[in-house]
């Protein structure tokens, strides 16, 4: 794992230092830069590099990376016009490869996975990116003006190619300007070039607000856009000459029909294989450890594939022994499975306190995710940085690809609302609505219980697409529309704010039902957009990479095969996935109540964290600012203080936005 940043154009020379230095925390062991032109009249390319060492730790691992291989290029050719490559990530099955250009005459000079990426696409050129199994995102530059008669030529001498992985795993950002093309795997490193457009992009504060992540190619920024997951890009003349999608989610696939007990061994053999690829590293490797089913499965397949050597895993603890928001704290299940497993199970206590690195943690997250789980994963990478583990196994994924979130269980209400004619459904929908505007008075006890049953019943008169879109909503639209200021509302005015997510459903066809359709968006968009991208910006800020095994390539693609009623069986979530682990896991871990890696927001904002609330979201604050609207901010708080609705989300992801803005617009994205 490493970082990456460049530019295609006429940028000046210092300008490569300066983004490769402001992402020098992606990467603690090498450093390296690299400036060419393949003649007079060329755009430049500046390439460089920050290593994380994981494989092959010896200096022939430097990058940027060429070879001197004849099968790739001729041993003396300049600079200029040779292959180069700057890349973050990890490729799992770069030994089969390896000896599959070996045996084609490929002669190498190191033992890293890097330099396979470089054989391969002497090999096969772009078509080379369906064969990568790992998590990536590069920059490849081809300045050969002799090619072999025999080889590929789908980019011309001088040109770059720019890839991130199919399930997006590792980000890459771009930036389109008068000067060229600049990319990096920060955002931060982007606006090292002072000309770069920083102005607000309006549908990604919409996003931010609505799902607390924006949908790629989203940033807050205008000039910046991000890759979606399986996208390249071929850079001419500092231009982007051409986009490609080189993966797609295999949901087009094959339903399988097997017994219950044939799919378990084939989800335990799959699990089995990825741990297997992952943990190939010559540094120790760790892992989280909640003590929930997916964070447990890994750990317990890290166990069978190594039952003599120690495990070091870590989990979060919060102060007082309090849990998530009125469920039960992870410790206990985390302390029953590390005793089940054998492992060390290093505990983190946090408290109230860890709010005052958020400014820290959206300077890394480099977009203004109104979440605070990744708080908890800074924490854990830091720790395990100082325990001298580079490297963490993540049960990121496995909610998205056998569906384990709770807005899976309510479309088991789809056939109903097909079945209601319109009227009816309406009707039904109007006091959903109500309750979850504040409108409806709640009593104490009952009320999660009946905001669960608003949030049902509150959009059962849309069309069906708009039901699965309305599921990763975190308010109602009124309420939350009627935060944005007048200057907001008229820059979104003509805007269709669906049309991202939309156009994902609409990729994902017809096919299938519901409950697929639905695991396409978490995918695509919850866990690329999100998750992922927090769990690498802030692992990667402490120079620790993490590996998630849940996204195999094989396992996602064995995980879409199976029927819906394998993974949402009579309204059990993940029935195949926890099935398969009954033989490995405690029956009190795998059927425990689904419980986030989050923190007690809700309280922390009624309490310990009220005065930032009031500091960043005061009248003052907000009008200079000029996104939302004070007087509907202000009545956001007083009906989630007043336990009217369920606010806490929508509220943090408001001080989140102001304060990435006073990092990144304000501060330049210096770190605070």
């Amino acid at each position: 794992m490493c970082g990456i940043a460049g530019f295609a154009g006429d940028f000046p020379d210092e300008l490569l230092g300066a983004m490769g230095a402001r992402i020098a925390h992606r990467g603690p062991d090498d450093a390296g830069e690299l400036l060419l032109r393949t003649h007079p009249q060329a755009p430049r390319v500046g390439l460089t590099h920050r290593r994380l060492s994981i494989i092959d730790l010896s200096p022939a691992g430097h990058q940027p990376m060429s070879v001197c291989c004849t099968r790739c290029q001729p041993p003396d050719a300049p600079e200029a016009e040779r292959l180069w490559l700057v890349y973050n990530g990890e490729l799992y099955n770069y030994r089969e490869l390896r000896a599959e250009l070996e045996a084609r005459g490929h002669r190498f000079s190191s033992h890293s996975d890097t330099e396979v990426i470089l054989h391969l696409y002497a090999e096969h050129g772009t078509a080379m990116l369906e064969r990568l199994e790992g998590i990536f995102a590069f920059a490849l530059y081809d300045g050969r003006s002799h090619k072999r008669a025999d080889g590929p030529s789908d980019l011309r001498r001088g040109e770059m190619l720019l890839a991130r992985d199919g399930l997006g795993v590792k980000p890459l950002y771009t930036a389109e300007t008068d000067r060229g093309l600049l990319f990096a795997s920060e955002l931060k490193a982007l606006l090292c070039w002072p000309e770069l457009d920083r102005d607000l992009d309006p549908a990604a504060i919409a996003h931010y607000l609505t799902f607390m992540w924006a949908p790629a190619p989203e940033t807050p920024l205008r000039g910046v856009r991000k890759l979606r997951p399986g996208e390249a890009l071929i850079v001419r003349d500092g231009r982007i000459a051409r986009r490609f999608d080189f993966y797609h989610l295999p949901y087009d696939l094959p339903v399988r029909r097997e017994s219950r007990a044939r799919s378990s061994e084939s989800i335990r053999q799959h699990l089995l294989s990825a741990v297997e690829r992952q943990l190939v590293a010559d540094v120790p490797v760790g892992a989280f450890l909640s003590g929930g089913l997916d964070s447990s499965a890994i750990v317990a397949a890290m166990r069978r594939l190594r039952p003599q050597q120690p495990i070091r895993c870590y989990t979060i603890a919060f102060e007082g022994g309090g849990g998530l928001d009125g469920h039960s704290p992870d410790l206990p299940y985390a302390r029953r499975v590390a005793e089940h497993l054998g492992v060390d199970l290093e505990v983190i206590e946090v408290g109230p306190d860890m709010i005052d690195e958020l400014g820290t943690l959206l300077y890394h997250l480099d977009e203004p995710q109104g979440d605070p789980a990744p708080l908890n994963a800074l924490r854990i990478a830091r720790r395990a940085r100082a325990d001298g583990v580079p490297v963490l196994m993540s049960g990121a994924g496995g909610d998205d690809i056998f569906s384990g979130y709770r807005r899976h269980q309510a479309l088991q209400y789809e056939a109903l609302w097909s079945w209601l004619p319109r009227p009816a459904r309406t009707l039904l929908a109007r006091p959903g609505r109500a309750v979850l505007e504040g409108q409806s008075p709640l009593p104490g006890a009952g009320a999660p219980l009946m905001r669960s049953l608003a949030r049902v019943a509150a959009h059962a008169d849309r069309p069906a697409d708009q039901r699965l879109l309305a599921h990763f909503e975190w308010q109602s639209p009124r309420l939350r529309g009627g935060l944005y200021s007048a200057e907001l509302r008229e820059a979104l005015r003509g805007r269709d704010l669906d049309a991202p997510l939309r156009g994902s459903l609409e990729a994902a066809g017809r096919k299938r039902g519901p409950l697929d359709r639905m695991l396409y968006l978490e995918a695509r968009h919850f866990l690329a957009d999100h998750n992922l991208n927090y769990t690498d910006k802030t692992s990667m800020a402490t120079g620790v990479e993490v590996r998630v095994p849940l996204l195999d390539r094989d396992l996602v693609a064995y995980a879409t095969s199976l029927p819906p009623e394998a993974k949402l069986r009579h309204g059990r979530a993940k029935a195949a996935f926890k099935s398969a682990m009954e033989p490995w896991l405690p029956h009190d871990i795998i059927y425990r109540p689904k419980t986030g890696f989050g923190v007690p927001l809700r309280r922390w904002l009624g309490q310990e964290l009220r005065p930032m609330v009031d500091e960043l979201l005061s009248p003052a604050s907000l009008n200079r600012r000029g996104l939302f609207d004070p007087r509907a901010v202000q009545g956001l708080l007083d009906l989630d203080r007043g336990g009217r609705v369920d606010g806490a989300y929508t509220i943090f992801a408001l001080l989140c936005v102001e304060l990435w803005c006073r990092i990144f617009v304000d501060g330049g994205g210096v770190a605070p």
